[in-house]
């Protein structure tokens, strides 16, 4: 500490990059400090440092992360708790560029797996942005040492030191995701895909803020559809169970049909307590399947959906870097099921329509012989059959999937109502089936070249994230804002590390791309984000394997 406090005194007034002379270690009284990366000027990605604390320093007990879940759990809520003394204790811009900035990469309302905080059985260790002062192109050593002395040390404590301090609200994080992740391994057993526990808080303030409605109207289970579960925490707990099978979400505009599917594509994670859907569970393979226009596909076979193209493209190893909305979304039907998807999200408005239905006028029209599309209404049924794939269809405009449908629930103003028997009744008998069509083939395994072309002189491939769903990935540019349950840009860049990882450590894909994948997804989760790292930082966040696989069957062809 003494030691740095030296550095500073002499640097005071020098060129910017007499910073570098800090990189080291530095033993503060209750921490100790890293400096692992100093910046090059004040307008640079900010510095990287990193807190390490002992067992006895931070006084958190072992039995708080005795398993994954809880242990993300733990990560997630220190790191919230620095994030918060960052804003209560650090002044912030103090001089040119970013100077004075201090952050940790945590946000959002979902418990993911990063390292920004990382705990063990010897420490805890946490990773910090943190952009050391300037004037222009000198340095500002008095306001850094400000940083280093007073406002860091204060950061420390009230976010990392807990030894003398009440336990509770890190415990009530804990046992959050351990009942919500014990939901979700009830689901099987309860012969659904999905719950949502009565009085769970759906609406979000807005289509950017994904922080609960304060006024929002709260969650009622229907009584056809309640179920009581036993949680290890909470106990008994009630709500409103989506069984397997074919589920429709009707209603009228803006009654919350939406609304209530998105807390569906969110139930994969869990949520810290206080959102609103901290009950909501889905099965955790579930997708969010929509039509993506001008999407690049790679050799996936379409042909359950589309039989022909003009042409006489075939179907069956189909390719092209502008797809229309219903080859992107037959796409992307296809490569869930690769993925091991279990249940399909489908909203109407996000879809392609001429994927979704032909009603008889039209195909009395147009003859099936002369249409190459099977919509999905006549095959949805089968992939639950025959697949065991589940899907829960958002639909305000068309009845056809009525017929096809097991249960149907209607949003009332925020509210389910099983109407199923009404639906059925109006349904009448089931549509009738195309014929000639061809069976699912998801396990088939892809060849997909996951080679970087780094530019000339780099040392090492390019990848990084421009937005929180846009891939630079080598030369090539990955559009993953279609891919709606990634949730922020730690997880993109991962996606984009593993991607480069497989490829580094199994370069002719012989097992194929998906068994590639999932062995560098393994990987990670055994050994940790920070494998995928030539240097140590702490922005990453652990994606799922649909993910992972969504940006590496959009990479271009060459």
């Amino acid at each position: 500490m003494e030691r740095l406090h030296a550095l500073l005194k002499q640097i005071e007034g020098r060129g910017y990059k007499a910073y570098k002379q800090l990189r080291g270690v530095y033993n503060f009284k209750t921490f100790q400090l890293t400096i692992d990366h100093v910046q090059g000027d004040p307008f640079a990605l900010p510095s990287r440092i990193s807190i390490q604390l002992s067992a006895e320093q931070h006084g958190i007990p072992t039995e708080f992360w005795s398993n994954r879940i809880r242990q993300t759990a733990v990560e997630d809520f220190l790191g919230r708790a620095v994030h918060a003394a960052i804003k209560k204790n650090v002044k912030g811009s103090r001089g040119t560029g970013h100077s004075g900035n201090m952050e940790i990469a945590i946000n959002g309302q979902q418990i993911l797996r990063r390292n920004a905080i990382l705990i063990g059985s010897n420490s805890l260790e946490a990773r910090l942005l943190f952009a050391l002062p300037g004037s222009g192109r000198s340095i500002l050593a008095q306001e850094a040492a400000v940083m280093f002395f007073t406002e860091l040390p204060q950061v420390v404590e009230a976010g990392l030191i807990w030894g003398e301090r009440s336990l509770t609200k890190m415990l009530g994080h804990i046992e959050q995701a351990d009942d919500q992740n014990a939901l979700r391994n009830q689901l099987e057993q309860l012969g659904a895909v999905a719950f949502i526990a009565e009085g769970s808080l759906l609406p979000r303030r807005s289509g950017i803020n994904d922080q609960p409605l304060p006024d929002g109207i709260k969650f009622r289970s229907p009584p056809e559809l309640n179920y009581e579960v036993t949680l290890p925490h909470r106990g008994n707990l009630s709500g409103m169970v989506i069984p397997k099978g074919i589920t429709l979400i009707v209603g009228g505009g803006f009654h919350g049909k939406s609304t209530l599917l998105q807390a569906l594509e969110r139930g994969i994670y869990n949520h810290i307590p206080g959102d609103g859907r901290e009950l909501v569970a889905t099965t955790a393979t579930a997708v969010k399947i929509r039509a993506e226009d001008h999407r690049s596909i790679n050799r996936v076979d379409i042909s359950p959906f589309i039989s022909t193209l003009p042409g006489n493209r075939p179907t069956n190893c189909f390719s092209t870097d502008n797809a229309s909305g219903s080859t992107s979304q037959a796409a992307n039907i296809i490569e869930a099921l690769e993925s091991h998807c279990q249940c399909l999200l489908i909203d109407e408005d996000t879809s392609a329509s001429n994927f979704m239905i032909r009603d008889q006028r039209m195909r009395q029209l147009i003859p099936d012989s002369q249409e190459p599309i099977t919509p999905l209404l006549y095959r949805v049924r089968e992939l639950y059959e025959k697949d065991n794939v589940s899907s829960i269809i958002v639909t305000g405009g068309s009845g056809d999937f009525l017929a096809v449908a097991d249960q149907v629930i209607m949003m009332d103003n925020y509210q389910p109502f099983d109407i199923t028997r009404k639906a059925h009744s109006l349904a009448g008998k089931n549509p009738p089936e195309k014929k000639g069509r061809v069976p699912f083939s998801g396990k088939q395994q892809r060849q997909v070249n996951l080679a970087l072309h780094p530019l000339p002189q780099q040392r090492e491939a390019k990848i990084q994230v421009r937005e929180q769903h846009l891939l630079e990935y080598g030369r090539q540019r990955i559009d993953l804002s279609s891919v709606e349950q990634l949730l922020e840009s730690g997880q993109t860049e991962a996606i984009g590390r593993l991607l480069a990882w497989s490829y580094q450590h199994d370069p002719q894909q012989e097992s194929g791309l998906i068994v590639s994948l999932q062995q560098a997804l393994l990987q990670v989760e055994q050994r940790g984000l920070d494998i995928l790292l030539p240097w140590k930082a702490g922005h990453l966040a652990m994606p799922r394997l649909y993910e992972l696989l969504a940006a590496a069957n959009r990479l271009r062809r060459k």
